[in-house]
């Protein structure tokens, strides 16, 4: 007996079920690959938070407004300077132009847009209305301010504990 010889398959071509099934698993594939870098991006970013007790500091919002009228009603003028190294130095004028002494200025200098660099910073007096402090930032690009000064001495200790002066300020730093 003769083996019998089947005919050869022949290969069809165009548009197969394995065809289709391949270019769905890509296109979800891409999709799921996509969304994914769109989620951890999304994640490991700034959360958009900007107060973290929005609702608190709401109720207190007239009293921050007639904080900062006593403040303009003080006539004090600042001046922030920003060194090559990284020291921070503030100098605190009354309307007269007389140095504003004995003050204790502490806060924060951060990125604007996240809280991941924020620096707790206390600025001491150098000279007669001259506050100085050491913060070393290293990276250029911009930076926030933000600092209360309190009164000291035996007589700011029966006072309430709101600031004298706030200071928010927006710094450019370029390194040397």
């Amino acid at each position: 007996m003769s083996p019998t010889l089947l005919p050869a398959r022949t290969r069809q071509s165009g548009l197969q079920g394995r065809h289709v099934f391949v270019a769905m698993l890509g296109f979800f594939g891409a999709v799921f690959a996509v969304n994914g870098v769109l989620l951890y991006q999304a994640l490991s970013t700034h959360s958009g938070l900007v107060a973290n007790e929005p609702y608190r500091k709401g109720l207190h919002y007239n009293a921050r407004i007639e904080a900062s009228e006593r403040q303009q009603a003080l006539g004090w003028a600042e001046s922030v300077v920003v060194g090559r190294n990284g020291t921070i130095v503030v100098e605190l004028r009354d309307s007269r132009g007389d140095p504003i002494r004995g003050l204790v200025m502490k806060g924060t200098v951060g990125r604007p847009s996240t809280v991941r660099y924020d620096r707790y910073i206390s600025l001491r007096e150098e000279a007669p209305g001259r506050y100085m402090s050491n913060v070393a930032l290293t990276e250029g690009g911009a930076w926030l301010l933000s600092l209360d000064a309190h009164r000291s001495g035996p007589l700011a200790e029966g006072l309430a504990n709101e600031p004298v002066y706030r200071l928010r300020r927006r710094l450019w730093h370029k390194p040397s």
